[in-house]
C-alpha cells in the first residue's frame, strides 16, 4: 500500500493549499463585486505567496501538481480573475482590451512555446550511455540550459509577475497603459527564455549523436579492459545496497567498475574512484558481452538483473546487501547466477534448509568484507557515562508479517522504557524504507521520532550537559557537521526531491534526486541545476589519490558530528550519513529485528538484543532464527531490557559474550584469512572460469582445420 507524505510535512501542505483557497476565493469575490482593494490584495498576496513558496519551502505545492492544479493552471486563474476584475473595474476601450486579453493569450502560447522547445533539448542532451569517473572531454558536452527556462515550476510564476502587477494595477487606478505594460513585459520575458532555450538545439551546443557516443563508449571499454563489474538497478532509496560495496570493490587487484541501469542512481552512488556507467537500455548493454569483463558481482536482485544474466561471456556472482534469517536471504532467484557468494557457513546452511534450487557447489564462503571499519567493543561504558543504545528496526517488507520489524507492534514501548531510563542515551535510526509500503509503519514511526523529540532537554541544558568539550571546539565541530549533513530529521523530507520529480515530469532535462553540488570528492563542483550530461562532462577521470582523500573526509565528518552532540542527547538518525557502521562504533549495545543488522553488528562483540514480535514463543523464535542465538530476547511490552542494560554497565552478567564469539563465526565465518583475502580468492577464481569458458567457446568457434593444430588437439 503506497504511503502518504509524513505528517508534519502533510501539514504543511494542508496549510499551504488553504492559504491559497482562501486568497484564490478573496480575488473572486473581489472580481465579482466588483471591489479593487480586495481583488488587488488577493491577486498580489497569491503571487508573493507562490513565489516565496518557491524560494524558501520549494516541494510544498507537489501534491497540487499531481493533481493538474499546477504552477500554469494556477497562474491561468489568477490571471483569468484579474481579466474579470479589470472588466467590471476599468474603462476600458475594445482596442485595448483586446490587446490586453490577446497579449496576455500570447503570453500563455510562448510559455508553452518554450516547453515544447524544453522538450526537443531534453530529447536532444539524453545520451544512450552516462557515465561517472570517465574522462568525457571528447564529446565536447555543453553545460545544461538554467532550470529557470527548462522548468515551468519556476518559469510561470517568475515570468507571468509583471502581467499579473500590470492587471492588478490597472483594477485600481482604471487605466489601461499598466496593464499593457505589465503584459508587453511578460510577453517579452515568455519569448526571450523560448529563444534562449532553442540555442541549444544549434550546433555548437548540440552533444554528439547516439551512435557516436556508442562508439566513443566502445572504444573506452576497448581501452579500460575491465575485468570486474558491480551490477546494480533499483529505485529511490536503495543505493545503500550498492555503495556498501563500494570500497571491496576499489580494493580488488583487479580493473573493475560499476554498472548500473537507472539514470538517477548515477548520482545516489557514494564517491568512488571507480569508473561508474550507465546503460539503460538492454539493446545498449549487450555492449558489455564484446568487452573483456568477466565477472558481475550483483548485491540486489531486480528485475533487470535478467537482461544482463543474458550475456553469456560473463560469470554472474550473487552478494546480497546484507544477510538475515528472513527468506529474502535465500531467494530462488538466487539460482539463476553462476555462484552465490555468502558470508559464513550459516547462509550456506540456510540455503540448503530452504531448498531453492541453488547447488551447494556454487555457494562460496567470503565474509563481510565491508565491515573492516567496525571498531570491536573497548569495554563497558565509563561509571559516570551514558549507555548508548542504539535502535535500528528493520523496514517492514513485501508482506504483512508481524515479525518483519517491530515498529509497529513494539517500537514505541522500546523506546518509552529507553527514554525512561536515566542510564540510556537513545540512536533512533530506523531503516531507509520504513513506511514505504505500510502506512502502519510510517504512523508508528512518526510517533517514535515525536516521542524522542519531545524527551530533547532544552538548548541551555544540553550546552551545559556537554560540559568543557562546548569549549574545546564542539561548537565548530557541530558546524562542520551541519555544512555537511544539515539538520539530523529534515524539517521537510523529501521536498527537494519532490521539486526534482516535479521538474522531471514536465520538460526540464532529467534532474537527480538532491538538485545540490556534487562533493569535490566526485570529480569537482557541479552546479546546481546541471543535468546528467553536464554532470558527465565535469566528472571526468579522478585525480590520483581522491578515494583516500574522500575517505579521510569522511572520517573527520563523523568525528566532528559525533562531537557536536550533547553527551546525553538523544538522536533522530535518518539519511546516508551517519552510517550504520558510524553508529555500530558509538553505541554500547544494539536493539534491531531478524535482520543483516544484527550480523554485521556482530563484529562489534557487543550485547545486541532482538525484539520478537513474531507471536512465536522466546524458544521457538531464537530456534527459527540463526542470527539471535546469542541475543536478548525483548517482548513487544520490552520486557528484558533491565537485563540488557545491566549486561553492559557490568560485563561480568553478560552471559551471553561466548555465545557471541561463536555466533559470529557462523554468521561471518573465520577472522583468518581476512574477509578481504578471501573476496579476491572468490573473485581470481571465478574469473578464471569465465576465461576457461570463453577458450572452450573460441575453440569450438575455430575452423577444423585450427583446431586440429591446437596443443590441446596435439595431445
Amino acid at each position: 500500500m503506497p504511503v502518504g507524505p509524513p505528517p508534519r510535512r502533510g501539514l504543511n501542505v494542508l496549510a499551504a493549499s488553504g492559504v491559497l483557497l482562501v486568497l484564490f476565493t478573496a480575488q473572486f469575490l473581489g472580481a465579482l463585486l466588483p471591489n479593487a482593494p480586495l481583488l488587488c490584495a488577493a491577486g498580489a498576496g497569491g503571487l508573493g505567496f507562490e513565489l516565496a513558496l518557491r524560494r524558501w519551502r520549494p516541494g510544498t505545492l507537489s501534491p497540487l501538481n499531481r493533481l493538474r492544479f499546477d504552477e500554469t493552471v494556477r497562474q491561468l486563474l489568477r490571471d483569468l480573475l484579474s481579466v474579470v476584475g479589470v472588466g467590471h473595474l476599468a474603462d476600458l476601450g475594445g482596442a485595448a482590451g483586446l490587446l490586453l486579453v490577446g497579449g496576455l493569450l500570447a503570453c500563455y502560447a510562448a510559455h508553452f512555446l518554450c516547453r515544447a522547445v524544453g522538450v526537443l533539448v531534453r530529447r536532444q542532451r539524453t545520451l544512450p550511455v552516462l557515465t561517472r569517473n570517465v574522462d568525457a572531454d571528447e564529446l565536447r558536452l555543453s553545460p545544461a540550459p538554467p532550470r529557470l527556462l527548462t522548468s515551468p515550476i519556476r518559469r510561470v510564476p517568475l515570468l507571468s509577475a509583471p502581467a499579473t502587477v500590470g492587471l492588478l494595477v490597472t483594477a485600481a487606478t482604471g487605466g489601461p497603459a499598466w496593464g499593457l505594460l505589465g503584459v508587453g513585459v511578460s510577453l517579452a520575458l515568455f519569448c526571450g527564455a523560448a529563444g534562449r532555450l532553442a540555442t541549444w538545439l544549434l550546433p555548437a551546443k548540440r552533444p554528439p549523436a547516439q551512435e557516436a557516443v556508442l562508439e566513443w563508449f566502445r572504444r573506452w571499454l576497448a581501452e579500460y579492459r575491465p575485468e570486474v563489474g558491480l551490477y546494480f538497478s533499483g529505485g529511490s532509496g536503495t543505493a545503500y545496497q550498492a555503495n556498501m560495496w563500494l570500497s571491496t570493490m576499489a580494493a580488488l587487484d583487479r580493473r573493475a567498475l560499476v554498472v548500473l541501469r537507472e539514470r538517477p542512481m548515477l548520482q545516489q552512488i557514494a564517491a568512488t574512484d571507480l569508473p561508474v556507467v550507465c546503460l539503460p537500455r538492454v539493446a545498449n548493454l549487450m555492449l558489455l558481452e564484446h568487452s573483456s569483463l568477466k565477472v558481475l558481482i550483483h548485491p540486489a536482485n531486480a528485475p533487470r538483473t535478467s537482461q544482463v544474466l543474458r550475456i553469456p561471456t560473463i560469470k554472474h556472482a550473487f552478494v546480497n546487501h546484507g544477510e538475515s534469517d528472513k527468506l529474502s536471504s535465500c531467494n530462488p532467484y538466487a539460482k539463476v547466477y553462476d555462484e552465490v557468494w555468502v558470508a559464513g557457513p550459516a547462509a550456506r546452511r540456510r540455503y540448503a534448509l530452504a531448498d531453492v534450487g541453488v547447488d551447494d557447489r556454487d555457494v562460496v564462503e567470503v565474509g563481510r568484507p565491508q565491515l573492516a571499519p567496525i571498531r570491536p567493543a573497548a569495554g563497558p561504558p565509563p561509571a559516570r557515562g551514558p549507555v548508548t543504545v542504539l535502535y535500528a528496526p528493520t523496514w517492514e517488507g513485501w508482506t504483512d508479517d508481524p515479525g518483519n520489524t517491530s515498529v509497529i507492534l513494539a517500537g514505541e514501548q522500546v523506546v518509552r522504557a529507553l527514554l525512561a531510563d536515566p542510564r540510556v542515551r537513545l540512536l533512533y535510526k530506523p531503516h531507509p524504507m520504513t513506511g514505504t509500503v505500510n502506512r502502519e509503519a510510517a504512523a508508528a514511526d512518526a510517533r517514535i521520532r515525536a516521542l524522542i523529540a519531545a524527551s530533547a532537554p532544552p538548548p541551555a541544558a544540553a550546552a551545559a550537559e556537554s560540559g568543557g568539550a562546548a569549549e574545546d571546539g564542539a561548537p565548530a565541530a557541530a558546524a562542520v557537521a551541519d555544512a555537511m549533513a544539515g539538520p539530523i530529521e529534515p524539517a521537510e523530507p523529501a521536498s527537494v526531491s519532490d521539486t526534482a520529480e516535479a521538474d522531471a515530469a514536465e520538460d526540464g532535462p532529467p534532474a537527480d534526486s538532491t538538485s545540490r553540488p556534487v562533493a569535490a570528492g566526485d570529480g569537482g563542483m557541479v552546479r546546481v541545476g546541471a543535468d546528467d550530461l553536464e554532470r558527465m562532462g565535469a566528472q571526468g577521470a579522478p585525480a590520483a589519490g581522491r578515494a583516500a582523500g574522500v575517505a579521510a573526509a569522511a572520517e573527520t565528518w563523523a568525528a566532528a558530528f559525533w562531537a557536536s552532540q550533547p553527551a546525553r542527547g538523544h538522536l533522530v538518525l535518518t539519511g546516508p550519513r551517519p552510517d550504520i557502521y558510524s553508529c555500530f562504533n558509538q553505541a554500547d549495545v544494539l536493539i534491531a529485528d531478524v535482520s543483516s543488522v544484527v550480523a554485521d553488528h556482530l563484529a562489534s562483540a557487543k550485547p545486541y538484543a532482538v525484539v520478537n514480535t513474531s507471536g512465536l514463543p522466546a524458544a521457538d523464535f531464537r530456534a527459527a532464527n540463526p542470527t539471535v542465538r546469542a541475543a536478548t530476547i525483548l517482548a513487544p511490552d520490552a520486557a528484558g531490557l533491565g537485563e540488557l542494560l545491566d549486561s553492559v554497565v557490568d560485563p561480568t552478567l553478560d552471559r551471553l559474550a561466548t555465545a557471541r564469539a561463536e555466533l559470529t563465526e557462523y554468521l561471518l565465518g573465520p577472522a583468518d584469512p581476512p574477509s578481504i583475502v578471501r573476496f579476491r580468492r572468490a573473485v581470481d577464481e571465478l574469473c578464471a572460469a569465465a576465461d576457461a569458458r570463453r577458450a572452450r567457446q573460441g575453440e569450438t568457434a575455430s575452423p577444423p582445420a585450427e583446431r586440429s593444430a591446437s596443443p590441446r588437439s596435439a595431445r
